[in-house]
């Protein structure tokens, strides 16, 4: 005759609290009184309070446009390496020349010496200039990172900092060809370590400052003269990347 009725609300009462419990509701109500019939507070959006934060950033002075002044820059005390143990390492030649050289980080032997490319690999260097007809007098060496860091190499958090600014230097520079020695510099300029970016010349389209200009300057990706120190057998290789880096400029 339907169901039954008679409920014992203590037992039903028990069980819907034990119900709230194994579900984690460990509190029946707040300590502090509460008016249930005023409106909610206002819903204050994380996406305003992100947009107040970034408004509230400082933002970051516009990098100097002249060849002089950012090669200044780059040494001086906002550089991203200012706070690095070691002395940074300036670029040097000529940077009217048509050659500009792109380097990872000073050598152990540069800080020594006060010049870039000293050393073993310095001298190796030297002689592939030679080879081509060249000499130091004659291209613009400049390093990606200013301070040889600890480990001898570029970190990733920082790489893509350094490949900004170094992108800003070929832009102001604006160069005929580069030559660019190691990992870290190809994947700068041409998106790609030695291996997949040597063997043809690069196109590398870079934004001259703010102004909305681009210009485009041919690169040449090759080894770093202390990795063929250490490999011999690419010797070859780095000579047929000389070879196309003179291609069709003066001597």
């Amino acid at each position: 005759m339907g169901a039954d009725q008679n409920f014992d609300w203590q037992i039903v009462a028990a069980s819907a609290l034990e119900w709230w419990r194994d579900a984690g509701v460990d509190t029946l109500a707040d300590e502090a009184p509460r008016d249930w019939t005023a409106a909610p507070a206002p819903v204050v959006r994380e996406t305003k309070r992100h947009a107040v934060a970034e408004a509230a950033q400082p933002v970051a002075a516009p990098l100097p446009t002249s060849v002089e002044a950012f090669a200044t820059w780059r040494t001086g005390p906002d550089a991203p390496e200012a706070g690095w143990t070691g002395s940074p390492m300036a670029a040097c030649g000529n940077p009217q020349c048509d050659i500009m050289v792109i380097t990872d980080v000073p050598d152990r032997e540069d800080s020594e010496s006060g010049s870039l490319l000293s050393g073993a690999a310095g001298r190796l260097f030297d002689r592939m200039l030679a080879a081509i007809g060249r000499d130091r007098g004659s291209v613009y060496i400049v390093p990606m990172c200013t301070i040889r860091p600890v480990a001898g190499r570029i970190a990733p958090e920082i790489e893509t900092r350094l490949a900004e600014l170094i992108r800003h230097h070929v832009a102001i520079v604006a160069p005929k060809r580069l030559f660019v020695l190691g990992n870290a510099p190809s994947r700068a300029l041409t998106g790609a370590d030695v291996t997949r970016s040597r063997g043809s010349l690069q196109l590398v389209n870079l934004e001259v400052g703010q102004s909305g200009v681009t210009i485009g300057v041919e690169a040449v990706a090759s080894y770093h003269p202390r990795l063929l120190l250490e490999r011999p057998a690419e010797k070859a290789r780095a000579w047929k990347d000389l070879q196309m880096l003179i291609a069709g400029l003066g001597a």
